[in-house]
């Protein structure tokens, strides 16, 4: 997979893919991170990127010109299976749009800033919008990272036990259940005994009580939608 991320603040991006789980993927040739700088392909003598937004109104808007002209560029390299557009009033990012951009080749992801980009952006070159949740950043890169991150960690191959992504939080519409590891007793604290047992059914069956627990008291939402899609399942 190949993720091209545009942004006017590449230095945002330069953290999250230099380390950890981004770091292998890119040094085991799974995946490839690329951050574009928008302001090279910003207009005349300044590379002006902004501009003030028609009819009045506080804060700069990104021009469409020159994010027009880089993703062109790009598109005339290879073939994307999606531009996609981080904003707060696109669609929620969940596990379930992780799942389906993994198995994509190619991304663009663009980094709004400011207050945001033109609309024809959205109209003429973007396919998907995304947003991490019901609040306002500063810029589009943290999302672009987390996005990255959420979708990378997913080709196979990546994790060193394939299976742990498998069992993350959100991947059977439940919360984890809690985990535990060595020592046995810390302060009073024991390990539940089942974990102990080396029977895995019963794991199984505990850690599976466990998450259903755990997500109707904290998400009550997903729990209630896991409970009628289970119920659903059970009629077909």
């Amino acid at each position: 997979m190949r993720i091209d991320i545009i942004t006017v603040h590449p230095d945002l991006l330069t953290g999250p893919f230099s380390h950890s789980i981004l770091k292998r993927a890119q040094e085991r040739k799974l995946a490839e991170v690329v951050v574009h700088d928008l302001r090279p392909w910003g207009l005349g003598k300044h590379q002006q990127v902004d501009d003030y937004q028609y009819g009045g109104g506080a804060g700069m808007v990104m021009m469409i010109e020159p994010i027009y002209n880089l993703v062109q560029h790009l598109k005339a390299q290879r073939k994307y299976d999606e531009v996609i557009y981080m904003t707060p009033d696109g669609e929620r990012f969940d596990q379930h749009t992780a799942n389906k951009l993994s198995l994509k080749e190619n991304l663009i992801i663009l980094c709004g800033h400011y207050k945001g980009v033109d609309q024809r952006v959205r109209d003429m070159l973007v396919t998907m919008e995304l947003s991490i949740g019901d609040f306002v950043i500063s810029g589009g890169e943290l999302a672009a990272a987390v996005v990255a991150d959420a979708v990378i960690r997913l080709i196979p191959g990546v994790l060193n036990d394939e299976t742990s992504a498998l069992t993350d939080t959100f991947q059977d519409g439940l919360l984890a259940p809690p985990v535990f590891t060595r020592p046995p007793e810390f302060m009073g604290h024991r390990v539940p005994e089942v974990l102990l047992s080396g029977h895995q059914a019963k794991i199984e069956q505990w850690r599976l009580e466990q998450s259903l627990q755990r997500t109707r008291e904290r998400r009550p939402d997903l729990y209630q939608k896991f409970i009628e899609t289970d119920h659903a399942n059970e009629k077909h």
